[in-house]
C-alpha cells in the first residue's frame, strides 16, 4: 500500500471511527471522539488564537484574536471591531481558519471551516467579555461590535502528549472532516 493511500485510509478513518474514551495507542488511529477532546483541550489551554482571512487579492490576513470558547457543535465566535478589516475580508470571502498553539505543550490545533458576520443584538448580548469595556462605544449593544461566527469544516491536530501524532515520514497532522 502506498503511504499516500495509508494516509487518505487514516483521515477516513478517523472520520468514520467509532468514539472510544482514552487516546489511541501507538500505530492506532485516533477517533473522533478523540480528536474533538484533544482540539478543546488544546483550545482551552492557549485561549487565543491566529484568525487568518482572505484579503482582497487572496492572501490570507493573520491576526491574534480572543474568542469564545468552541459550542457543542465547535462553532466558535470572535467578537470584533465594525470597522476592522476582518470584517470586510469575512463579508467577501467566508473561507478562514483559526490557528490554537500551546507551547507548553507543544500542541496546536487548527480550525478550517465558514465565518459568518452577526450583528444580531441578542447574540451580541450573549457573548461579551467584560475585559473589552474600553474597546468599543457602548459595549455589545454599538454599531461597532460585531461578532464573527466560524463553522468548522475541519480539524487539524498535533499533540504527542494527547495521543495525536504526526505522520513521521510527512508531518501531516491528525485530521478530522467535519462536514
Amino acid at each position: 500500500m502506498s503511504r499516500q493511500i495509508g494516509v487518505l485510509m487514516l483521515a477516513v478513518a478517523v472520520v468514520a471511527a467509532p468514539a472510544t474514551a482514552g487516546q489511541a495507542g501507538p500505530g492506532e488511529p485516533p477517533t473522533r471522539e478523540q480528536v474533538v477532546s484533544a482540539a478543546r483541550a488544546i483550545i482551552g489551554t492557549a485561549r487565543y488564537a491566529t484568525f487568518v482571512t482572505l484579503d482582497a487579492g487572496g492572501y490570507p490576513q493573520a491576526r491574534i484574536v480572543d474568542p469564545f470558547e468552541p459550542e457543542g457543535d465547535l462553532v466558535i465566535w470572535v467578537a470584533t471591531h465594525a470597522r476592522s478589516r476582518k470584517v470586510g475580508q469575512v463579508a467577501a470571502s467566508s473561507k478562514a481558519t483559526l490557528l490554537y498553539f500551546d507551547p507548553a505543550g507543544q500542541s496546536y490545533v487548527t480550525v478550517i471551516g465558514n465565518a459568518t458576520l452577526v450583528r444580531d443584538a441578542a447574540e451580541k448580548a450573549k457573548r461579551w467579555k467584560e475585559e473589552w469595556a474600553a474597546f468599543y462605544k457602548d459595549r455589545n449593544t454599538g454599531d461597532d461590535y460585531v461578532l464573527i461566527r466560524i463553522v468548522p469544516t475541519r480539524l487539524e491536530v498535533v499533540s504527542e502528549a494527547l495521543g495525536m501524532r504526526n505522520d513521521p515520514e510527512t508531518w501531516r497532522p491528525v485530521i478530522l472532516e467535519l462536514k
